[in-house]
């Protein structure tokens, strides 16, 4: 797939909030965060998966949240500020075995009562690698987030590793995947720019909603951008609920 100029991809805004995004704070507690009004969507994933590049092509700010060769560099939640009363959430990547079991610990703890309850959640952005998406961890995010009613939207990103081809093999086996049923999907690029418009259409439609996005919903495809709108998971507050795969 060819590179696309960044210049280009910041033509293809449809949410003009986003260009307007300025980073907030860093928070390792609940009550470090703002207050809990407004919409928010949360990006979250693997270490190294790419979030923080996705982050950067969202807002065209190349240099908005910090992308590292290290995993595991993200170690709190970022909270980006976009038009008053919207934000943007970069939630602790998880799964790398290097970082500290009480780091670790204290990120799942965090994302649990993230999930759990922050009223202001409109939609979980979860980035994962198209060509070996659905780890243990990835699965386990997926469960807790069905438990808490949170519609979830999954970025297989670094699809221009593969073959057009090859790409929508690995989208249309991940929608037959029990685990992403009702969630949304589709196939991502930041080197390319792959699906984001679609992406954009989908967090112009969530933050305009005053209630989170409904289940099966259709987010409107752009062109190269194959994929599937966002769904919900269940609506049932499983309070037994771990995530213990987070870690």
């Amino acid at each position: 797939m060819e590179r696309t100029n960044p210049k280009d991809m910041a033509k293809a805004f449809r949410f003009s909030p986003l260009r307007r995004a300025r980073f907030s704070t860093s928070v390792t507690r609940m009550d470090q965060l703002p207050a809990d009004d407004g919409a928010e969507v949360a990006i979250a994933g693997r270490s190294n998966v790419g979030k923080s590049s996705v982050l950067n092509l969202l807002t065209g700010h190349g240099g908005l949240a910090r992308v590292s060769r290290t995993p595991g560099r993200t170690q709190a939640i970022n909270v980006f500020d976009l038009d008053p009363g919207q934000r943007l959430m970069d939630l602790p990547g998880y799964g790398y075995a290097k970082v500290p079991d009480a780091l670790r610990l204290s990120w799942g703890d965090l994302l649990e009562d993230y999930l759990r309850r922050r009223t202001s959640l409109r939609l979980l952005l979860l980035v994962m690698d198209i060509r070996h998406p659905l780890g243990s961890h990835d699965l386990a995010l997926l469960d807790f987030a069905r438990h808490c009613g949170r519609p979830v939207h999954a970025l297989l990103n670094k699809a221009d590793k593969l073959s057009r081809g090859a790409a929508l093999h690995a989208l249309a086996q991940a929608r037959r995947n029990p685990a992403l049923e009702g969630v949304g999907l589709q196939c991502f690029s930041t080197q390319s720019g792959l699906g984001l418009e679609e992406l954009h259409w989908l967090l112009a439609r969530t933050y305009e909603k005053e209630t989170p996005v409904e289940t099966g919903a259709k987010s409107e495809p752009s062109k190269g951008g194959e994929g599937s709108g966002p769904g919900q998971g269940g609506k049932s507050q499983d309070r037994n609920a771990t995530t213990a795969g987070f870690e």
